[in-house]
């Protein structure tokens, strides 16, 4: 097990399985030289007790929301490790773009996507787990899912 996996493991969380894509015009990431592009993940994680579905600022609380954020990061987490083959081959983690199903005055966005920040964060450390960032409100997401986030991060050699 990776030094990364172990940590995660002490931070109380395991990885899903990796997210099957349901076409085959898409897939869960896209490796450019050093740069992983992951798609877009949903709090999708059968290990976890959590609200996969809901519109914040209607039916479903902050915390709520930012353990959906935290799913999704873990099943982000599974995509990178199918694709580079170890959590320690990631470097950093360069941007995240979180998409929050929500209400049109719903003004939390960022306290939601923080689940997935503040996992990355604390996972690849200071300045490796420090990203750029999006969190944005949507009307609807695929499946009432909570959340959508993508990301980018970047592979060792």
């Amino acid at each position: 097990m990776s030094r990364i996996e172990v940590k995660l493991q002490a931070m109380g969380h395991s990885l899903p399985q990796p997210r099957k894509f349901p076409n085959p015009n898409r897939c869960g990431s896209v490796r450019v030289g050093n740069i992983l592009f992951v798609s877009g993940h949903g709090p999708h994680h059968p290990g976890m007790k959590i609200r996969e579905h809901g519109k914040l600022g209607q039916d479903m609380t902050v915390e709520e929301g930012y353990k959906a954020a935290q799913a999704a990061a873990l099943a982000i987490l599974a995509t990178v490790k199918a694709e580079a083959g170890d959590l320690d081959k990631v470097k950093r983690v360069i941007r995240l773009f979180g998409m929050v199903n929500s209400t049109p005055d719903f003004p939390d966005h960022p306290k939601v996507i923080d689940g997935a920040s503040d996992l990355f964060f604390e996972l690849f450390g200071e300045p490796y787990g420090c990203h750029a960032r999006s969190a944005v409100g949507m009307a609807g997401l695929p499946r009432g899912q909570a959340v959508e986030i993508n990301g980018e991060f970047e592979l060792l050699d």
